[in-house]
């Protein structure tokens, strides 16, 4: 079934880009693997997935140990503070950064061999009190403090809505990311990245100019 689910999440997203006129291929579809095996992490690999997300520190740093292939690795749970430094060292990409704090340990903790570490905005949305991220109207003054941090390189912003009740609501949320981001762009010309869009949700972000995909379920299945 993992080679079906990819094919299908493959051929879903080529069908939002055509009818919005996108060009599929600056969309990076991250598989989601948190829980998922060492064996089928291999499989998607081969059947064409490069980019994996990861949730946990200690499952992530046992898989990228053990799997020998050209992966990118995405952190994309929360951020323990006493915990960035082998996030810096492990990952390619980080997508929950929501203070100046967690970004300051990842930058001071980036090997410098490793090139810089990306990182997107968590953007807490909705305000929900349950959530991380930053609020909106905390973006552009924390922009300025990081585009200063020399080992991480800002690409844009994250975010984990909440449900709505139909696509066309949860298009307006990912719509209203895409203006904030394209209203950052004017002064901050190196974001290029949008990580939202899941398993239920993606055909509606990538019509709202998602750019990666976080997609668990879509791929995998239901987890074990």
């Amino acid at each position: 079934m993992l080679k079906e689910n990819i094919t299908l999440v493959k051929e879903n997203i080529l069908k939002a880009c055509l009818a919005t006129s996108r060009d599929p291929k600056k969309i990076i579809l991250m598989g989601a693997s948190k829980s998922q095996t060492i064996e089928d992490i291999e499989k998607a690999y081969d059947y064409g997935l490069t980019h994996f997300g990861e949730n946990y520190l200690q499952e992530a740093e046992s898989k990228i140990n053990q799997i020998d292939k050209d992966i990118v690795w995405h952190f994309i749970g929360s951020i323990q503070t006493r915990k960035t430094k082998k996030i810096a060292t492990l990952f390619d990409w980080v997508h929950t950064v929501d203070n100046l704090k967690i970004a300051e340990r990842l930058n001071e903790a980036r090997p410098i061999s490793r090139g810089k570490l990306n990182i997107c905005l968590q953007v807490n949305i909705d305000n929900e009190d349950t959530k991380s991220g930053v609020p909106i109207d905390k973006i552009d003054s924390l922009l300025i403090d990081l585009i200063k941090l020399k080992n991480i390189k800002t690409r844009g912003l994250m975010i984990i809505p909440k449900p709505r009740e139909s696509s066309e609501e949860m298009g307006e949320v990912f719509s209203f990311l895409k203006l904030k981001m394209d209203s950052l762009k004017s002064k901050y010309q190196e974001l290029d990245t949008l990580s939202m869009g899941m398993s239920s949700d993606f055909s509606e972000a990538v019509q709202e100019g998602a750019t990666i995909l976080r997609i668990g379920t879509g791929i995998f299945g239901a987890r074990r």
